[in-house]
């Protein structure tokens, strides 16, 4: 019977406490850990503090069985992990050769930096004699193993991809082999249009039903709250089994603002509809800047059902390339239905696409009057012979206002798309 395993990630830097550097590196952690049946108790941040790192080690190793460290791992006189860990296990300094050879191949045969190899980067091969070393072939601070207290200790490099390449490589197969572990089953639903409270209180009957191993989670985002069911067991297969039909029940209860039954973003449910639709879109943005188009392209095989974006910014592009009318523009301004419904028509005509998306708004902090503040946005869908409007009226900064418009022009053109056979 597998165990439930918690473990505790320690992300290392000054820059990550003053917010120069975001820690991406702990949710990849999570979510690898969690896949083979490891639960992250805790997340700790840390600054280049001796102190600070061996009491939140020794606070992490009495409530985790695991422990993974990141960062402090690099050449220059900041980076004190490396020494720290090796007087913490009761070990030394010593030159691994094997890491020595891979460090000089990178820099001599990868990297082909001119001169010789500086001193400090040959001191990436120092590693604590008390270490498992685990190779890191996409950089050259190796990622170290320890044992202390029945806990597994950690240590990977902070540059996201070396880290991604050992954990992946390296970490996932160690534990796997090493350790009995439990299954952890998630099942998320994806919803719209309504607030996470207005949510909860469709499911108040639903989540009081639910056994004690199950848990309902709210995760709210911009205009959109995903659901998602967890349950653990020894057995996966029967833990999938068991949480099914809850799940099953949870869709129907949000049916009305049900978007998807997977944990996906909105450009990947456009996708899959279009796909399977075999039918294509185009954007025509301007308050958005293409992020909508950036976001759409940023899914792998989005060419077979996007063709293009018309960043209109300025009027005069409106009007070159999207043919929006000069009266319209003079009459209604840049941020009305009558603009918006124009270009997405433009849209349609110039990149010949089963549907087209248009957008136009005020994202501030200026630029909004008393007709239309800040915030102020229209959306168009169109297709052939049919068009839909809708008018957002944001009340957040800029960056927010864009993602907030955003997603609600996705969730439009989803609705456009299955309302339109």
């Amino acid at each position: 019977m597998g165990n439930t395993i918690n473990a505790s990630i320690i992300t290392i830097g000054d820059e990550l406490l003053i917010g120069q550097t975001i820690d991406t590196n702990s949710a990849f952690i999570g979510q690898e850990l969690n896949k083979i049946g490891i639960w992250v108790r805790r997340r700790v941040a840390v600054g280049d503090v001796w102190d600070d790192i061996v009491n939140a080690l020794d606070e992490e190793s009495r409530i985790s069985k695991l422990i993974i460290i990141t960062g402090g791992l690099g050449p220059t006189a900041d980076d004190i992990t490396k020494p720290l860990l090796a007087e913490y296990f009761g070990g030394k300094l010593v030159v691994d050769e094997n890491v020595l050879a891979h460090v000089k191949y990178l820099f001599e045969k990868v990297y082909r930096r001119p001169g010789p190899i500086l001193e400090r980067n040959l001191k990436q091969a120092e590693v604590p004699d008390v270490a498992t070393v685990l190779h890191n072939t996409w950089g050259s601070a190796p990622g170290m193993l320890f044992k202390k207290n029945d806990a597994i200790f950690i240590s990977l490099p902070g540059v996201p991809h070396e880290m991604k390449g050992l954990m992946q490589e390296q970490v996932i197969p160690y534990l796997l082999q090493h350790m009995v572990l439990q299954a952890i089953v998630h099942r998320t639903a994806f919803t719209f249009g309504q607030g996470e409270s207005m949510i909860a209180e469709k499911l108040v009957d639903f989540e009081a039903s639910l056994p004690a191993h199950i848990k309902l989670a709210y995760l709210p985002g911009y205009g959109m709250v995903k659901l998602r069911l967890t349950s653990k067991g020894p057995d996966k297969e029967l833990v999938e089994k068991e949480l099914l039909p809850y799940f099953e029940e949870l869709k129907t209860r949000v049916s009305e603002f049900l978007v998807s039954g997977e944990d996906e973003p909105l450009e990947v449910v456009i996708g899959k509809i279009l796909s399977e639709r075999n039918q294509t879109v185009a954007t025509a943005e301007s308050c958005t800047g293409g992020y909508i188009a950036h976001l759409i392209t940023s899914v792998a095989g989005s060419s077979a059902h996007y063709k293009g974006s018309v960043v209109s910014y300025a009027n005069a592009v409106k009007q070159d390339l999207l043919h929006v009318n000069e009266e319209t523009l003079r009459q209604f301004g840049a941020v009305s239905q009558e603009t918006v419904k124009e270009m997405a028509a433009g849209a349609l005509q110039e990149l010949k696409t089963d549907y087209a998306l248009a957008i136009s708004g005020i994202m501030g902090p200026g630029g909004g009057s008393e007709e239309k503040p800040v915030g102020t946005v229209w959306i168009a869908v169109a297709g052939r012979g049919n068009v839909i409007t809708h008018k957002l009226n944001l009340r957040f900064d800029r960056q927010r206002n864009i993602m907030m418009a955003t997603a609600n022009a996705l969730n439009l053109l989803r609705k456009f798309i299955l309302t339109n056979t």
